[in-house]
């Protein structure tokens, strides 16, 4: 199986320093900062906002996988993730909101892969930690 690396630097203090986040592929590279992460600031991205997308582009994919497999292969599936950061800071919530184009899926069999892709994409197994995951998925 693949083997993913990123990194990431931080230099200064919390408040007043600046970092940049990696991945090896060459395709991420960018900054965030304490006003980025924890105050909504423009002119960079934050830990979270990546968990997010990962979680999203996983749950897709897996998605995916899953009406291909059972004959109903997708025309697209698009996920949005909302990731809320509480006191502590901690991840407390992550929204997904899924919207697919699947020919000749009937609702039952679209529901039933959606819930086995929330409990099995490997990026939602690796935040079962987080205290409230929702997922609303519409067919279309």
């Amino acid at each position: 199986m693949a083997t993913a690396k990123a990194h990431a630097k931080w230099t200064g203090t919390l408040k007043e320093g600046a970092g940049s986040m990696s991945g090896a592929s060459g395709h991420l590279n960018a900054p965030f900062t304490f006003a980025t992460r924890f105050e909504g600031a423009a002119g960079g991205t934050n830990p979270e906002e990546l968990i997010g997308a990962a979680q999203a582009g996983c749950f897709s994919m897996f998605l995916a996988a899953q009406l291909t497999n059972a004959g109903h292969p997708p025309t697209s599936i698009e996920t949005s993730a909302t990731v809320h950061l509480g006191a502590g800071p901690t991840i407390t919530k992550i929204e997904l909101q899924t919207v697919a184009v699947v020919p000749g899926v009937s609702a039952e069999v679209f529901n039933e892969k959606v819930d086995f892709s929330k409990k099995n994409c490997p990026v939602s197994k690796a935040l079962a930690s987080v205290p409230e995951l929702t997922f609303s998925a519409t067919l279309q």
